[in-house]
């Protein structure tokens, strides 16, 4: 009952309250942005990313990076491109408000195994594609258990374990703890692979 219908509608409801009750920060962070990428409204950091069921959908982030190049035309590297401001929103998480969007759409739920890249989805064993079998979610069991501090292995096996053990109790649990380790600055990092070593298939 939870999993099937109950989840989806605390996620509507909760995401639409929590969206009307940070607006006025939302609008802040949007014009800091504008300006801070040169008044060229890049504002949204957008990638296709695997949901539930393996269904690619763009998953929307704020934009943590300016698009500096080097003579060549080409990116600059990724620690020389990270804006002042880019480094405070990740340490806040507050890069991942926007995915309130994709919650409300139906693409993620608050809570789930984080949305990872498409090009891993033909490295996953039988085991680990089971995290796709619930929608991804903006935290989860990984990230309140230490998440870029852990292998690979060791969040693929925190995602299937959230996904076998799915309940509201343990939703409730995941989202309280996100709470006090984002407030508390702990190593929760709600932001993926783009900290941790890429998942190549053994590690």
């Amino acid at each position: 009952m939870y999993r099937n219908f109950m989840k989806r509608m605390i996620d509507i409801i909760a995401t639409s309250c929590g969206l009307l009750f940070i607006l006025p920060l939302l609008v802040i962070i949007v014009v800091v942005l504008y300006f801070i990428n040169e008044g060229k409204g890049k504002i949204f950091f957008i990638q296709e990313r695997p949901g539930k069921d393996e269904r690619i959908f763009k998953i929307l982030k704020f934009k943590t990076m300016n698009d500096k190049t080097d003579a060549e035309g080409n990116l600059l590297p990724d620690i020389q491109r990270i804006t002042s401001f880019g480094k405070f929103l990740r340490k806040t998480s507050l890069d991942e408000i926007p995915q309130l969007v994709n919650v409300l759409h139906g693409d993620m739920s608050l809570v789930g195994p984080r949305p990872l890249l498409i090009e891993y989805l033909p490295l996953y064993d039988d085991i680990q594609k089971l995290r796709h079998s619930v929608r991804p979610g903006i935290t989860g069991w990984a990230q309140i258990n230490g998440r870029n501090a852990l292998t690979w292995t060791q969040k693929f096996r925190y995602d299937v374990w959230y996904v076998q053990n799915l309940s509201f109790g343990l939703d409730m649990k995941i989202l309280f703890l996100t709470m006090i380790k984002v407030f508390r600055q702990e190593k929760v990092n709600l932001s993926d692979e783009k900290t941790s070593k890429l998942f190549n298939g053994s590690n």
